[in-house]
């Protein structure tokens, strides 16, 4: 397992950020990815408008997961229409 960094912009209501995260949980539970760590960055502008938003809620995680499993969960995201946009970053182990 490697550990990634898996940033997501959601809409701003409330509804549609909930039901926006608890299906992005689910999705990483189901391809078997453990999160280590959350954290929002709260509501920020967005600089072009995405999926007819203008402003988004950005969250950050961080994620141990199967380096195979990385491209079903790419596919799986592009179903979730209450997320606006999401990147995965592997991050680099540091070596002695």
């Amino acid at each position: 397992m490697r550990k990634y960094e898996l940033m997501t912009i959601y809409p701003t209501e409330d509804d549609k950020y909930k039901v926006g995260l608890d299906t992005i949980r689910a999705d990483l539970a189901k391809f078997g990815a453990e999160i280590e760590s959350e954290e929002s960055y709260g509501d920020r502008d967005l600089t072009y408008e995405v999926k007819k938003h203008k402003r988004g809620r950005f969250l950050l995680l961080n994620i141990k997961a199967n380096p195979a499993k990385i491209v079903e969960l790419d596919n799986q995201f592009k179903f979730n229409e209450n997320l606006l946009k999401y990147l995965f970053v592997l991050k680099e182990e540091k070596t002695a």
